[in-house]
């Protein structure tokens, strides 16, 4: 019997492999139907920018149940360690959580992660006992320090945040992914099925996408098409592609022929 292929995070196992943000819908009826029609298990939550304190404001627990989603806290907006340690402290006081994501960016322009202060905010939050999921720049050497200071997982941007550019760097991706038994994300830049279907083909374990669906004309169809292009990208991964070659080989055998 074939083993069922899990999506492992941390202690925790899902069946999709796909993030889904939280952030840039029109509301969050448009945001929770959206991740409902994805089949994303996880979505980050942006503590912040996303309401999930103020009970005379519209609730993201209201829309989308913690208990059936796993809520992924991230510090979006923090430009250096001590705002990103404050924020990721802040919610695991709210809401107990622990599996987080990390990302120091290092300009309000590029959104590009400071992996200065993003390996030394790393290093205090596992000593304080969180599971760090860290968004990084695509530096295979740098990936492998975030290993070694004990994140839980490595989540490589594609390219810039919300650019839809897709994957700028297959080859760093794929040392990455060589180095690495962590679980590998990509972060940041898809913009069609077809890029997310190319990072699973390539052997990242996930990929999280929030504007790509969020700011699509019809998020819905959109939130479907990376749902399938996610399984689709996995499958074709275990299936063992062909190899590539420039000369022609017939499909038919060449004996026989009349």
């Amino acid at each position: 019997m074939k083993k069922k292929d899990f999506f492992k995070i941390g202690k925790k196992k899902f069946n999709s492999r796909l993030i889904v943000g939280t952030g840039k819908y029109k509301n969050m009826s448009e945001c929770a139907k959206a991740i409902k029609i994805s089949g994303a298990e996880i979505v980050t939550v942006a503590v912040r920018r996303v309401n999930i304190v103020d009970k005379k404001q519209p609730l993201l627990m209201d829309y989308i149940d913690p208990k059936k989603i796993t809520y992924l806290p991230n510090t979006a907006g923090c430009f250096n360690s001590e705002e990103a340690l404050r924020t990721l402290r802040l919610a695991r006081e709210i809401g107990g959580w622990k599996l987080v994501k990390l990302e120091v960016l290092g300009d309000k322009k590029s959104l590009l992660p400071d992996m200065i202060e993003t390996l030394k905010s790393t290093e205090v939050l596992v000593k304080e006992g969180f599971d760090v999921m860290v968004y990084c720049n695509d530096d295979p050497l740098m990936a492998k320090r975030l290993e070694n200071v004990g994140a839980c997982a490595i989540m490589p941007l594609a390219a810039p945040i919300g650019s839809g550019l897709g994957i700028q760097n297959k080859l760093n991706i794929k040392i990455i992914r060589d180095q690495t038994k962590l679980p590998l994300i990509i972060d940041a830049g898809i913009g069609t099925a077809s890029d997310a279907s190319i990072a699973m083909e390539i052997g990242c374990d996930g990929v999280l996408i929030n504007t790509a669906i969020a700011k699509a004309k019809d998020p819905y169809q959109m939130a479907e098409a990376m749902k399938y292009a996610v399984i689709s990208g996995r499958k074709s991964f275990l299936s063992g592609r062909i190899d590539k070659n420039i000369f022609g080989n017939p499909s038919s055998p060449k004996k026989g022929l009349i």
